[in-house]
Formats: C-alpha cells, structure tokens, sequence
C-alpha cells in the first residue's frame, strides 16, 4: 500500500516516505508522504483561503457533499476494513463494525447540524424594551484534526464531519499508525470528487512535523484525541485556546458485592480485552474486597484462560498490540508488579507484538500497573479493605475519563457514582466511549472539552450575535 497525502485535492508525491510496519509481524505494510514544512504550512493556507467561501454555502448543500462522501465509504468499507486490519491489528469483524458506525454517525450529524436554529430574545426581564438580539452559531474557521492509531477512521470522521458540516475547512493529520487509513480517507474524497480545499490530509512521523501542525497561525481550532505527552504539549504551543483534548485513562471496575457476579465478569472481561485493551475506555483495574475478590478472580481467571489469540484475520479475542515499543512498555508493567509480589495468574508472556491475555492479582499502590495505563491485555486486581479504600484509591489516579460500579443495590450505586472524580460513571456496565449522541469527556489528565455528536459541532463554532433596537 503506497498512499499519499491530499492537499487541495491533489495527492502529495514526496521525495521521502514514512514507512507503516504491521503489528503482526514488523514487516513494512505500506508507506505514506514524509511531509516538509512548506507543505504543512501550504495546506493551512488553502483551507484558510476555501473556507469563507465554504461557510457560505447553504446548508443543504453542505449536507450534500457530506452525502456523497458517505456513499463513498460505503462503496469501500470492505477495502477501509482491510487496510485497518492490516495496519494496527484490528479483528477483519471489528474494523467493519467500526466502518459502520461511522456511518451511523454521519447519519446522526447530519440530522443534528439541521437543528441548529438561531435563538431569539428580548430584554424586557432587565426593563428594557425595543430590543431583540438573534443569535446564531457560526464556523470557527480551519480545523486541525488529530486522530490516534487505535480508531483511525471512526476517530477521525468524527471529528472532520462535524466541522464540516458546520462550515469550517479542515487540515486532518492522523496518527503514524493509522496513516493509510488515514490517507485513504483522503482518497475517497477525491474519488468521490467533492469540492478542493476544503479537506486536507497531512502525513508524516509525529516527532518530525507534530509541532508545526500544531502551532500554525491559521488554525482556529484542535480537536486531538491520543497521549496525554503529546496534548500537553499542544497545549503548550498552540496558537489557539479552542482545544478539544482527549487523552488517556485508568478506568476502574468498582466491584462492590458478589450478588451478581455472572454479570460482572462478562462486562469487566469485555471491558477490559477489547482490542487487546488498546482502548482509552477500557477498564484497566478492578478495586474490591478479599470477599468478593476470592470469588471474582477465579472467574475472571477461567474467561481469560480460554481466549484465543493470534492473526485478527481470524477473529480472535487477543490481537497484537500495535507496536514493539509498546509491547516493551506494557510487559516493564507486568514484570514490575511481579517483581514487587503480584500474583500472575495467567498470562505475562508475549511472542513478537502478541501479548497473552494477562490477569494480575494482590497489586499494591506501590507498582507502576496500579497507576500507570497499559494500553494493552493487562487487567490488575487491587484487593482494598473497604468502600472508603475502593473510593480513595479510585479518585488518587491523575486520570479521569470513565469508571464503572457494580452492585445490585441501586443507592449504594447512585451514592458511590457522585463520589467518583471522573467524567462518567457506568453503573453494572464497562466504560465505552458511547452511543455516540452522549456526551463524551475527561477531566484531570484524561482531557478537556466535550465531545459527543452534539458537543463536537458547539465546539467547532461560536455564537455570533445580531441585536436590533427601535424606538
């Protein structure tokens, strides 16, 4: 696969390239533009220029372009499908049902930008009359998209779509592992023949070219979901303060009693091996008691024993993880929990980027698995004394994106969940990162700003006002 990146609507021929391994076996799977500066500065001064003109096409028409975009991916989605697959290791079944709910989401925007209706008002509630302001939410300007390796398409559209939709134009920049799902997108539009400018696809290793797509002075907007590293360091250096951040996680599974137990195990197991754990939403630790952790275990213990692992082109529970350097972080974890007196119950071995599904019990606050995000098949037990212990070790992680609490009693539940410092409680289900019509956040190092169908387009536009006065 040799795919390029789209500028204006013309593909971007390189004298250097980013070669993309495959997390199967290492080997080069394909390649994409190793983009220079003047590029990179070349297609923020084509979406700055092509987006006044984009704002003001009508709505409909807009929604018109989005359309045929949409059947484009339909007309492709078993190619879109192959080239995730093949680039981060996703099951063949998985990658299609990502390709799906893209579509759904699309869909979903579409019929939520048509909602977007001015609002009027008076001021005689302040004894002022003769005066009625109109507000409407109108484009930011130049979007800057940046969408991680774990869901490179449903990521990524989700936010270029509404900030299209919406009238801004966008320079999208996908994760290095992720870069021919991301360049192929670019294609589609162009195969799909959609108007130039407004969309911009820009490739290169994130260490060479991240600062520059991040700091150029036509951008109005980020919108970044990946490592709490790099969104602080956008941050840091943007030009903008309009940045939607979405960052890592420590999702805990709260197991408060053992009344339900098949239950539990299905949704923590679910939760927490998806795509090997290579998810910001996945539970990454399990707070209980001894009691009720005596009989979760060995529960949890059988699920994991009996999954199957190896190519996703087979469907397996366990895929590789995305890359060496990862696999080497991900197993320093578990060799430090053991070293420290963890009990591996299985697992804790790997053969090239494939990581055994790995259940560690009797963690502590003093090993790196404790608090540190794995982003991988790792699932530690950390046995507390108490509910007043289980909540305390909850709320001392620096992340706080999602969590989970299973009881069968209700208020407890209820009393619990308001005790929680994250942005989202689920109670006797995993954390996930939907429907799509929620709103979707992070609070502490997890991220900042909303996301979320409805959110993502409040965040890429603003309000501008129109007040009349008569006499």
């Amino acid at each position: 696969m040799d795919y390029k990146a789209m500028i204006n609507n013309e593909f971007i021929v390189t004298k250097n390239k980013q070669n993309i391994l495959s997390p199967i076996d290492n080997k080069v799977i394909g390649t994409v533009s190793a983009l220079l500066e003047s590029d990179i500065n070349n297609a923020y001064d084509v979406a700055k220029t092509s987006q006044k003109e984009w704002e003001k096409t009508q709505l409909l028409k807009r929604i018109e372009v989005i359309e045929k975009f949409k059947n484009e991916i339909i007309k492709n989605k078993d190619k879109i499908a192959d080239i995730m697959m093949a680039e981060i290791a996703k099951p063949l079944k998985e990658s299609l049902a990502e390709v799906q709910r893209t579509v759904e989401i699309i869909d979903f925007t579409i019929e939520e930008v048509r909602r977007f209706y001015p609002t009027a008002m008076d001021a005689k509630g302040w004894g002022i009359e003769n005066k009625i302001g109109v507000f409407e939410r109108v484009p930011v300007g130049v979007v800057c998209a940046i969408s991680p390796f774990n869901y490179p398409f449903n990521l990524a559209l989700a936010k270029i779509i509404p900030a299209l939709l919406t009238g801004n134009t966008v320079v999208f920049k996908p994760a290095t592992q992720g870069s021919l799902t991301g360049s192929f997108i670019g294609k589609l539009w162009v195969d799909a023949k959609l108007p130039k400018g407004i969309f911009n696809v820009v490739t290169g290793k994130g260490s060479d070219i991240g600062d520059i797509i991040v700091s150029n002075k036509n951008i109005n907007m980020i919108s970044f979901t990946g490592s709490v590293k790099v969104g602080q360091r956008i941050k840091s250096i943007a030009k903008t303060s309009n940045i939607v951040l979405e960052l890592g996680g420590k999702d805990a599974a709260l197991v408060l009693d053992d009344k339900n137990l098949d239950l539990y195990v299905s949704e923590i197991i679910s939760g927490s091996f998806g795509f090997a754990g290579q998810r910001c939403t996945a539970i990454k630790r399990v707070l209980t008691t001894n009691e009720v952790a005596d009989k979760l275990v060995p529960l949890l213990e059988a699920k994991i024993k009996a999954f199957k692992h190896g190519n996703p082109k087979t469907n397996p529970d366990i895929v590789p993880v995305v890359n060496e350097p990862t696999r080497d972080y991900i197993m320093g974890l578990i060799d430090n929990a053991k070293t420290k007196g963890a009990s591996i119950k299985t697992g804790g071995t790997y053969e090239g980027n494939l990581i055994q599904a790995t259940l560690i019990d009797n963690v502590t606050k003093d090993m790196r698995i404790a608090w540190e995000e794995p982003f991988g098949p790792v699932l530690p037990i950390i046995r507390c004394k108490d509910l007043d212990e289980i909540i305390t070790i909850q709320n001392e992680s620096n992340f706080g994106l999602q969590s989970s609490v299973f009881t069968t009693d209700i208020n407890l539940a209820f009393s619990v969940a308001k005790q929680i410092e994250v942005g989202t409680v689920n109670i006797n289900s995993r954390p996930q990162r939907g429907p799509d019509n929620f709103p979707f956040l992070g609070i502490k190092d997890s991220g900042e700003g909303v996301q979320g169908i409805k959110e993502s387009l409040n965040s890429m536009t603003r309000y501008k006002g129109i007040v009349i006065n008569w006499k």
